[in-house]
Protein backbone atom coordinates (compact mmCIF):
# COMPACT_ATOMS: atom_id res chain seq x y z
CA UNK A 1 0.00 0.00 0.00
CA UNK A 2 1.17 3.23 -0.56
CA UNK A 3 1.75 5.72 2.01
CA UNK A 4 -0.90 8.34 3.04
CA UNK A 5 1.38 11.46 1.99
CA UNK A 6 2.39 9.82 -1.64
CA UNK A 7 1.55 13.15 -3.27
CA UNK A 8 4.40 15.06 -0.68
CA UNK A 9 6.52 11.89 -1.31
CA UNK A 10 6.21 11.81 -5.24
CA UNK A 11 7.48 15.66 -4.64
CA UNK A 12 10.22 14.70 -2.90
CA UNK A 13 11.42 11.59 -5.48
CA UNK A 14 10.74 14.77 -8.30
CA UNK A 15 13.74 16.31 -6.70
CA UNK A 16 15.81 13.49 -6.74
CA UNK A 17 15.56 13.06 -10.27
CA UNK A 18 17.53 14.49 -13.03
CA UNK A 19 14.98 13.82 -15.55
CA UNK A 20 11.40 14.53 -14.76
CA UNK A 21 8.38 13.52 -12.77
CA UNK A 22 5.17 13.78 -14.41
CA UNK A 23 1.30 13.73 -12.86
CA UNK A 24 -0.51 15.12 -15.98
CA UNK A 25 -3.78 13.03 -16.65
CA UNK A 26 -2.95 13.38 -20.02
CA UNK A 27 1.25 12.33 -20.26
CA UNK A 28 -0.10 9.82 -17.89
CA UNK A 29 -2.72 8.26 -20.54
CA UNK A 30 0.07 8.36 -23.33
CA UNK A 31 2.21 6.47 -21.78
CA UNK A 32 0.07 4.15 -20.10
CA UNK A 33 -0.13 2.12 -23.55
CA UNK A 34 2.11 0.03 -25.45
CA UNK A 35 1.16 -1.16 -29.61
CA UNK A 36 -0.85 -3.48 -28.28
CA UNK A 37 -4.98 -3.57 -27.95
CA UNK A 38 -5.17 -3.31 -24.36
CA UNK A 39 -6.36 -1.15 -22.40
CA UNK A 40 -4.38 0.14 -18.79
CA UNK A 41 -5.40 -2.21 -16.50
CA UNK A 42 -5.21 0.73 -14.20
CA UNK A 43 -4.64 4.03 -13.73
CA UNK A 44 -1.18 4.97 -13.53
CA UNK A 45 0.29 7.25 -10.32
CA UNK A 46 3.07 9.15 -12.05
CA UNK A 47 5.52 8.71 -14.63
CA UNK A 48 9.40 9.05 -14.97
CA UNK A 49 11.31 9.89 -17.41
CA UNK A 50 14.70 8.43 -16.32
CA UNK A 51 17.98 10.31 -17.89
CA UNK A 52 20.61 8.14 -15.90
CA UNK A 53 20.99 5.18 -13.58
CA UNK A 54 20.58 7.36 -10.78
CA UNK A 55 16.80 8.23 -11.65
CA UNK A 56 16.15 4.53 -12.11
CA UNK A 57 17.90 3.90 -8.72
CA UNK A 58 16.00 6.22 -7.02
CA UNK A 59 12.86 5.09 -8.36
CA UNK A 60 13.11 2.26 -7.66
CA UNK A 61 14.45 2.42 -3.82
CA UNK A 62 11.12 4.56 -3.41
CA UNK A 63 8.76 2.41 -5.28
CA UNK A 64 10.19 0.05 -2.82
CA UNK A 65 10.13 2.09 0.70
CA UNK A 66 6.40 2.37 -0.67
CA UNK A 67 5.19 -0.73 -1.62
CA UNK A 68 4.07 1.17 -5.24
CA UNK A 69 4.22 -0.95 -8.67
CA UNK A 70 6.69 -0.24 -11.42
CA UNK A 71 6.12 -0.42 -14.93
CA UNK A 72 9.45 -0.76 -16.62
CA UNK A 73 9.19 0.83 -20.07
CA UNK A 74 11.32 1.51 -23.58
CA UNK A 75 9.44 2.49 -26.85
CA UNK A 76 6.38 1.12 -26.00
CA UNK A 77 6.66 -1.02 -29.18
CA UNK A 78 5.87 -4.00 -27.70
CA UNK A 79 2.63 -6.01 -28.66
CA UNK A 80 1.38 -7.86 -25.82
CA UNK A 81 0.91 -5.26 -23.28
CA UNK A 82 3.68 -5.42 -21.22
CA UNK A 83 4.29 -1.61 -20.76
CA UNK A 84 0.92 -1.35 -20.06
CA UNK A 85 0.17 0.98 -16.93
CA UNK A 86 -1.16 -0.81 -13.53
CA UNK A 87 -3.35 0.75 -10.71
CA UNK A 88 -1.59 3.17 -8.81
CA UNK A 89 1.53 2.34 -10.39
CA UNK A 90 4.86 4.49 -11.86
CA UNK A 91 5.17 4.53 -15.03
CA UNK A 92 9.21 4.33 -15.33
CA UNK A 93 10.02 5.41 -18.98
CA UNK A 94 13.93 4.63 -19.71
CA UNK A 95 13.69 5.66 -23.65
CA UNK A 96 15.80 8.68 -23.06
CA UNK A 97 18.60 6.77 -21.98
CA UNK A 98 19.91 6.56 -25.29
CA UNK A 99 23.71 7.09 -25.77
CA UNK A 100 26.33 4.49 -27.31
CA UNK A 101 28.66 4.64 -24.34
CA UNK A 102 31.66 2.25 -26.50
CA UNK A 103 32.19 0.52 -30.04
CA UNK A 104 34.84 -2.05 -28.86
CA UNK A 105 35.99 -2.70 -32.38
CA UNK A 106 38.92 -5.01 -30.95
CA UNK A 107 36.72 -7.24 -28.98
CA UNK A 108 33.36 -6.76 -31.51
CA UNK A 109 30.94 -5.70 -28.53
CA UNK A 110 29.01 -2.25 -28.36
CA UNK A 111 28.19 -1.01 -24.89
CA UNK A 112 24.42 0.51 -24.69
CA UNK A 113 22.14 2.69 -22.51
CA UNK A 114 18.50 0.79 -22.80
CA UNK A 115 16.36 3.20 -24.84
CA UNK A 116 18.46 3.51 -27.98
CA UNK A 117 16.59 2.57 -31.26
CA UNK A 118 17.48 -0.65 -32.89
CA UNK A 119 17.77 1.18 -36.03
CA UNK A 120 20.01 4.31 -34.73
CA UNK A 121 22.61 1.48 -33.57
CA UNK A 122 22.69 -0.36 -36.75
CA UNK A 123 23.37 2.96 -38.66
CA UNK A 124 25.88 3.95 -35.49
CA UNK A 125 27.87 0.63 -35.98
CA UNK A 126 27.76 0.74 -39.98
CA UNK A 127 31.06 3.25 -40.45
CA UNK A 128 32.93 0.48 -38.09
CA UNK A 129 31.86 -2.50 -40.37
CA UNK A 130 29.86 -3.71 -37.68
CA UNK A 131 26.61 -5.60 -37.57
CA UNK A 132 24.08 -6.20 -34.92
CA UNK A 133 21.77 -8.66 -36.52
CA UNK A 134 19.07 -9.19 -34.03
CA UNK A 135 16.20 -7.40 -36.34
CA UNK A 136 12.53 -7.30 -35.22
CA UNK A 137 10.09 -5.88 -37.27
CA UNK A 138 9.52 -2.92 -35.70
CA UNK A 139 13.49 -2.51 -35.57
CA UNK A 140 12.69 1.27 -36.49
CA UNK A 141 11.15 2.18 -33.64
CA UNK A 142 11.85 -0.60 -30.63
CA UNK A 143 14.46 -0.17 -28.22
CA UNK A 144 17.28 -2.35 -27.47
CA UNK A 145 16.51 -2.40 -23.59
CA UNK A 146 12.86 -3.57 -24.47
CA UNK A 147 14.47 -5.74 -27.46
CA UNK A 148 16.60 -7.48 -24.04
CA UNK A 149 13.44 -7.50 -22.08
CA UNK A 150 11.32 -9.63 -24.33
CA UNK A 151 14.29 -11.49 -26.08
CA UNK A 152 12.98 -10.26 -29.29
CA UNK A 153 13.74 -11.83 -32.85
CA UNK A 154 13.02 -10.30 -36.16
CA UNK A 155 13.35 -11.40 -39.58
CA UNK A 156 17.15 -12.72 -39.57
CA UNK A 157 16.60 -15.37 -36.69
CA UNK A 158 16.68 -18.03 -39.33
CA UNK A 159 20.49 -17.27 -39.71
CA UNK A 160 21.52 -15.22 -36.76
CA UNK A 161 19.31 -15.92 -33.96
CA UNK A 162 17.40 -13.94 -31.23
CA UNK A 163 18.84 -11.08 -28.78
CA UNK A 164 20.11 -13.38 -25.64
CA UNK A 165 22.76 -14.60 -28.33
CA UNK A 166 23.98 -11.09 -28.34
CA UNK A 167 23.33 -9.92 -25.05
CA UNK A 168 26.91 -10.63 -23.20
CA UNK A 169 26.67 -8.31 -20.36
CA UNK A 170 23.88 -6.49 -18.52
CA UNK A 171 23.78 -3.76 -15.74
CA UNK A 172 20.01 -4.35 -13.86
CA UNK A 173 18.59 -2.09 -11.24
CA UNK A 174 16.90 -4.34 -8.87
CA UNK A 175 13.66 -3.94 -6.97
CA UNK A 176 15.25 -2.78 -4.09
CA UNK A 177 17.50 -0.20 -5.87
CA UNK A 178 20.55 -2.85 -5.93
CA UNK A 179 22.78 -2.03 -8.97
CA UNK A 180 23.97 -5.08 -10.22
CA UNK A 181 25.92 -6.26 -12.99
CA UNK A 182 24.80 -10.11 -14.68
CA UNK A 183 26.56 -11.83 -17.55
CA UNK A 184 30.41 -11.46 -19.27
CA UNK A 185 32.12 -9.27 -21.85
CA UNK A 186 34.15 -12.06 -22.37
CA UNK A 187 33.16 -14.26 -24.85
CA UNK A 188 33.35 -17.17 -22.52
CA UNK A 189 32.55 -17.21 -19.30
CA UNK A 190 30.98 -19.82 -16.89
CA UNK A 191 31.61 -18.02 -13.23
CA UNK A 192 28.60 -18.69 -11.54
CA UNK A 193 24.86 -19.12 -13.12
CA UNK A 194 23.76 -17.61 -16.21
CA UNK A 195 21.84 -14.71 -14.71
CA UNK A 196 22.12 -12.45 -17.78
CA UNK A 197 20.19 -15.20 -19.49
CA UNK A 198 17.61 -15.27 -16.90
CA UNK A 199 16.87 -11.79 -16.87
CA UNK A 200 16.68 -11.57 -20.81
CA UNK A 201 13.46 -11.94 -21.38
CA UNK A 202 11.86 -11.42 -18.36
CA UNK A 203 10.08 -8.22 -19.27
CA UNK A 204 10.54 -6.19 -16.51
CA UNK A 205 9.16 -8.46 -13.77
CA UNK A 206 12.77 -8.87 -12.11
CA UNK A 207 14.75 -5.77 -12.73
CA UNK A 208 15.15 -2.81 -14.93
CA UNK A 209 17.69 -2.83 -18.01
CA UNK A 210 20.31 -0.05 -17.79
CA UNK A 211 23.07 -1.02 -19.82
CA UNK A 212 23.94 -3.65 -21.97
CA UNK A 213 27.09 -4.86 -23.81
CA UNK A 214 26.02 -7.07 -26.94
CA UNK A 215 27.85 -8.87 -29.30
CA UNK A 216 28.80 -7.96 -32.93
CA UNK A 217 29.83 -9.69 -36.09
CA UNK A 218 31.38 -8.25 -39.35
CA UNK A 219 28.96 -6.07 -41.54
CA UNK A 220 28.43 -8.57 -44.34
CA UNK A 221 27.60 -7.65 -48.10
CA UNK A 222 24.75 -6.35 -49.15
CA UNK A 223 22.01 -8.75 -49.75
CA UNK A 224 20.11 -10.23 -52.53
CA UNK A 225 16.62 -11.50 -52.47
CA UNK A 226 14.18 -13.72 -54.49
CA UNK A 227 10.55 -13.90 -53.93
CA UNK A 228 8.01 -16.74 -55.15
CA UNK A 229 4.42 -16.93 -55.56
CA UNK A 230 2.25 -20.57 -54.77
CA UNK A 231 -1.46 -21.42 -54.95
CA UNK A 232 -1.70 -21.93 -51.47
CA UNK A 233 -0.13 -21.29 -48.30
CA UNK A 234 0.30 -25.30 -47.91
CA UNK A 235 2.53 -25.46 -51.38
CA UNK A 236 4.95 -22.53 -49.78
CA UNK A 237 5.02 -23.90 -46.61
CA UNK A 238 5.91 -27.32 -48.24
CA UNK A 239 8.53 -25.64 -50.12
CA UNK A 240 10.49 -23.75 -46.75
CA UNK A 241 10.67 -27.19 -45.72
CA UNK A 242 12.24 -28.57 -49.07
CA UNK A 243 14.66 -25.67 -49.10
CA UNK A 244 15.61 -25.53 -45.37
CA UNK A 245 15.83 -29.34 -45.65
CA UNK A 246 18.95 -29.10 -48.37
CA UNK A 247 20.91 -27.26 -45.36
CA UNK A 248 20.17 -23.67 -46.95
CA UNK A 249 21.18 -20.77 -44.93
CA UNK A 250 19.61 -18.03 -45.71
CA UNK A 251 19.46 -14.74 -44.06
CA UNK A 252 15.51 -14.03 -44.10
CA UNK A 253 12.71 -16.52 -45.07
CA UNK A 254 9.60 -14.85 -45.21
CA UNK A 255 6.03 -15.94 -46.29
CA UNK A 256 2.52 -13.74 -46.49
CA UNK A 257 -0.34 -15.36 -47.19
CA UNK A 258 -3.21 -14.31 -49.99
CA UNK A 259 -4.95 -12.15 -47.71
CA UNK A 260 -2.25 -10.28 -46.55
CA UNK A 261 -1.07 -9.60 -49.94
CA UNK A 262 -5.04 -7.92 -50.36
CA UNK A 263 -4.53 -5.92 -47.30
CA UNK A 264 -1.35 -4.58 -49.02
CA UNK A 265 -2.82 -3.90 -52.35
CA UNK A 266 -5.03 -1.63 -50.57
CA UNK A 267 -1.92 0.95 -49.39
CA UNK A 268 0.07 0.41 -52.19
CA UNK A 269 1.35 -1.40 -55.49
CA UNK A 270 3.85 -3.71 -54.68
CA UNK A 271 3.60 -5.56 -57.86
CA UNK A 272 2.25 -8.38 -56.34
CA UNK A 273 -0.48 -10.61 -57.98
CA UNK A 274 -3.41 -10.49 -55.46
CA UNK A 275 -4.82 -13.63 -56.65
CA UNK A 276 -1.87 -15.74 -55.24
CA UNK A 277 -2.78 -17.70 -52.36
CA UNK A 278 1.11 -17.30 -50.87
CA UNK A 279 4.44 -15.63 -51.36
CA UNK A 280 7.93 -16.29 -49.62
CA UNK A 281 10.52 -13.61 -50.01
CA UNK A 282 14.06 -15.51 -49.69
CA UNK A 283 16.94 -13.07 -49.05
CA UNK A 284 20.85 -14.30 -48.72
CA UNK A 285 23.83 -12.07 -47.52
CA UNK A 286 26.30 -14.53 -48.15
CA UNK A 287 29.46 -13.97 -50.82
CA UNK A 288 27.20 -16.80 -53.01
CA UNK A 289 24.43 -14.94 -52.51
CA UNK A 290 23.48 -14.98 -56.40
CA UNK A 291 23.61 -18.63 -56.75
CA UNK A 292 21.50 -19.20 -53.28
CA UNK A 293 18.59 -17.43 -54.87
CA UNK A 294 18.51 -19.51 -57.95
CA UNK A 295 18.61 -22.55 -55.38
CA UNK A 296 16.28 -21.02 -53.78
CA UNK A 297 14.00 -20.22 -57.26
CA UNK A 298 14.89 -24.24 -58.33
CA UNK A 299 13.07 -25.45 -55.17
CA UNK A 300 10.46 -23.00 -55.10
CA UNK A 301 9.16 -24.41 -58.41
CA UNK A 302 9.80 -27.77 -58.02
CA UNK A 303 7.21 -27.24 -55.07
CA UNK A 304 4.73 -25.74 -57.37
CA UNK A 305 5.54 -22.07 -57.54
CA UNK A 306 3.71 -20.03 -59.75
CA UNK A 307 6.11 -17.80 -60.31
CA UNK A 308 9.84 -17.06 -58.81
CA UNK A 309 11.23 -13.05 -59.57
CA UNK A 310 14.86 -12.13 -58.46
CA UNK A 311 16.73 -9.22 -57.71
CA UNK A 312 20.44 -8.63 -58.65
CA UNK A 313 21.24 -5.90 -56.95
CA UNK A 314 20.80 -4.61 -53.16
CA UNK A 315 18.19 -1.83 -54.33
CA UNK A 316 15.79 -3.85 -56.19
CA UNK A 317 16.48 -6.81 -53.12
CA UNK A 318 15.27 -4.17 -50.49
CA UNK A 319 12.06 -3.17 -52.77
CA UNK A 320 11.12 -6.99 -52.60
CA UNK A 321 11.39 -6.59 -48.63
CA UNK A 322 9.57 -3.48 -48.55
CA UNK A 323 6.35 -5.63 -49.14
CA UNK A 324 7.14 -8.04 -46.02
CA UNK A 325 8.41 -4.63 -43.97
CA UNK A 326 4.65 -2.73 -44.62
CA UNK A 327 2.18 -5.86 -43.35
CA UNK A 328 2.06 -4.19 -40.57
CA UNK A 329 1.15 -0.50 -41.63
CA UNK A 330 -1.29 -2.54 -44.29
CA UNK A 331 -3.04 -4.91 -41.28
CA UNK A 332 -3.78 -1.65 -39.25
CA UNK A 333 -4.99 0.45 -42.30
CA UNK A 334 -7.86 -2.43 -42.80
CA UNK A 335 -8.25 -2.70 -38.81
CA UNK A 336 -9.48 0.93 -39.09
CA UNK A 337 -11.84 0.48 -41.30
CA UNK A 338 -13.03 -2.91 -40.20
CA UNK A 339 -13.76 -2.45 -36.24
CA UNK A 340 -11.03 -1.25 -34.66
CA UNK A 341 -9.61 -4.97 -33.20
CA UNK A 342 -6.38 -6.54 -34.10
CA UNK A 343 -4.82 -9.08 -31.90
CA UNK A 344 -0.97 -10.46 -33.62
CA UNK A 345 -0.61 -14.05 -32.66
CA UNK A 346 2.69 -15.49 -31.80
CA UNK A 347 3.42 -18.79 -32.08
CA UNK A 348 6.33 -20.72 -32.89
CA UNK A 349 6.36 -24.81 -33.74
CA UNK A 350 9.32 -27.31 -35.16
CA UNK A 351 9.75 -26.59 -38.68
CA UNK A 352 8.97 -29.91 -39.74
CA UNK A 353 4.91 -28.80 -38.03
CA UNK A 354 4.84 -25.48 -39.88
CA UNK A 355 2.21 -26.68 -43.11
CA UNK A 356 0.32 -28.53 -40.34
CA UNK A 357 -0.02 -25.49 -38.27
CA UNK A 358 -0.90 -22.89 -41.12
CA UNK A 359 -3.25 -25.60 -42.31
CA UNK A 360 -4.57 -25.61 -38.84
CA UNK A 361 -5.08 -21.75 -38.67
CA UNK A 362 -6.93 -21.73 -42.26
CA UNK A 363 -9.71 -24.69 -40.15
CA UNK A 364 -10.06 -22.06 -37.68
CA UNK A 365 -10.30 -19.07 -39.61
CA UNK A 366 -13.28 -20.79 -41.76
CA UNK A 367 -14.84 -22.90 -39.23
CA UNK A 368 -15.44 -19.30 -36.76
CA UNK A 369 -15.90 -16.99 -39.57
CA UNK A 370 -13.13 -14.77 -38.21
CA UNK A 371 -10.69 -12.84 -40.23
CA UNK A 372 -7.31 -14.08 -39.87
CA UNK A 373 -4.52 -13.33 -42.07
CA UNK A 374 -1.08 -15.18 -42.18
CA UNK A 375 2.52 -13.88 -42.04
CA UNK A 376 5.47 -15.97 -40.83
CA UNK A 377 9.24 -16.51 -40.00
CA UNK A 378 8.85 -19.13 -42.22
CA UNK A 379 12.45 -20.70 -42.31
CA UNK A 380 12.53 -20.64 -38.13
CA UNK A 381 8.91 -21.80 -37.73
CA UNK A 382 7.41 -18.65 -36.25
CA UNK A 383 4.07 -17.73 -37.63
CA UNK A 384 2.22 -14.37 -36.45
CA UNK A 385 -1.35 -14.89 -37.62
CA UNK A 386 -3.10 -11.90 -37.01
CA UNK A 387 -6.90 -12.32 -35.29
CA UNK A 388 -9.24 -9.13 -36.69
CA UNK A 389 -12.69 -8.30 -34.87
CA UNK A 390 -15.30 -5.35 -34.41
CA UNK A 391 -14.58 -3.53 -31.17
CA UNK A 392 -17.63 -2.11 -30.70
CA UNK A 393 -19.56 -6.27 -31.41
CA UNK A 394 -18.96 -8.35 -27.91
CA UNK A 395 -19.87 -12.01 -30.20
CA UNK A 396 -17.08 -10.13 -32.82
CA UNK A 397 -14.63 -9.89 -29.87
CA UNK A 398 -15.62 -13.26 -28.19
CA UNK A 399 -15.48 -14.89 -32.01
CA UNK A 400 -11.55 -13.15 -32.44
CA UNK A 401 -10.71 -14.03 -28.27
CA UNK A 402 -11.94 -17.58 -29.06
CA UNK A 403 -9.94 -17.99 -32.27
CA UNK A 404 -7.04 -16.44 -31.03
CA UNK A 405 -6.64 -18.96 -27.75
CA UNK A 406 -7.48 -22.43 -30.49
CA UNK A 407 -4.58 -20.99 -32.15
CA UNK A 408 -2.35 -21.01 -29.70
CA UNK A 409 -3.84 -24.46 -28.51
CA UNK A 410 -2.85 -25.59 -31.64
CA UNK A 411 0.52 -24.54 -31.75
CA UNK A 412 1.31 -26.24 -28.35
CA UNK A 413 -0.28 -29.59 -29.44
CA UNK A 414 2.48 -29.58 -32.12
CA UNK A 415 5.25 -29.54 -30.03
CA UNK A 416 5.31 -25.34 -30.22
CA UNK A 417 5.50 -22.64 -27.65
CA UNK A 418 2.65 -19.55 -27.24
CA UNK A 419 5.59 -16.89 -28.12
CA UNK A 420 8.32 -16.95 -30.03
CA UNK A 421 9.67 -13.26 -30.18
CA UNK A 422 6.31 -10.76 -28.70
CA UNK A 423 6.62 -12.09 -25.09
CA UNK A 424 4.11 -12.79 -22.72
CA UNK A 425 2.99 -9.39 -21.11
CA UNK A 426 -0.88 -9.07 -20.43
CA UNK A 427 -1.74 -11.24 -23.67
CA UNK A 428 -1.06 -14.26 -23.04
CA UNK A 429 -0.44 -14.43 -19.25
CA UNK A 430 -3.12 -16.84 -18.69
CA UNK A 431 -1.56 -19.10 -21.07
CA UNK A 432 2.08 -19.59 -19.95
CA UNK A 433 1.06 -21.44 -17.29
CA UNK A 434 -0.91 -23.78 -19.64
CA UNK A 435 2.57 -24.38 -21.40
CA UNK A 436 5.15 -24.94 -18.35
CA UNK A 437 4.54 -27.80 -16.24
CA UNK A 438 4.22 -27.87 -12.36
CA UNK A 439 8.11 -27.91 -11.80
CA UNK A 440 9.07 -24.95 -14.35
CA UNK A 441 6.56 -22.88 -13.15
CA UNK A 442 7.13 -23.39 -9.17
CA UNK A 443 10.88 -22.60 -10.02
CA UNK A 444 9.25 -19.64 -11.86
CA UNK A 445 7.58 -18.06 -8.47
CA UNK A 446 10.57 -18.95 -6.20
CA UNK A 447 12.86 -16.74 -8.90
CA UNK A 448 10.39 -13.66 -8.66
CA UNK A 449 10.02 -14.39 -5.17
CA UNK A 450 13.77 -14.37 -4.38
CA UNK A 451 14.53 -10.70 -6.73
CA UNK A 452 11.26 -9.08 -6.20
CA UNK A 453 9.43 -10.35 -2.88
CA UNK A 454 6.93 -7.74 -2.43
CA UNK A 455 5.75 -8.06 -5.99
CA UNK A 456 6.16 -4.04 -7.61
CA UNK A 457 8.03 -5.23 -10.69
CA UNK A 458 5.64 -5.00 -14.06
CA UNK A 459 3.05 -6.60 -12.05
CA UNK A 460 -0.33 -8.23 -13.54
CA UNK A 461 1.67 -9.71 -16.45
CA UNK A 462 4.15 -12.02 -17.57
CA UNK A 463 4.41 -14.11 -14.16
CA UNK A 464 1.27 -13.48 -12.35
CA UNK A 465 -0.49 -16.93 -13.61
CA UNK A 466 2.41 -19.02 -13.36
Amino acid sequence: MTDPDTPAALASLAAELSGSLSTDPDILATYSVDESVHEPTGQALALVRASCVDDVVATMRFAHAHGIPVVPQGARSGLSGGACAVDGGILLSVRGMDRILEIDEANMTVTVEPGIINQDLKDALRPHGLAYPPDPGSVGMCSIGGNIATDAGGMCCVKYGVTHEYVREITVVLADGTVTRLGHRTVKGVAGLDLAGLFTGSEGTLGVIVEATLKLVPLGADPLAALATFPSVRAATEAVAAYMATGATPSMLEMMDGMTIGFLAEIGDFGLDASVGAVLIMQSDSDRAAADTEAFADIARDNGAVDVAFADNPTDSALLLNARRSVQPANEFYTRSHGGGQMIDDVCVPRSRLAEFCTGVEAIRDETGVTVALVAHAGDGNVHPSVFYDTADEASVAAGMGAFDRIMALGLSLGGTITGEHGIGVLKAQWLAEELDEGNRRLHREIKHAVDPAGILNPGKMLDYV
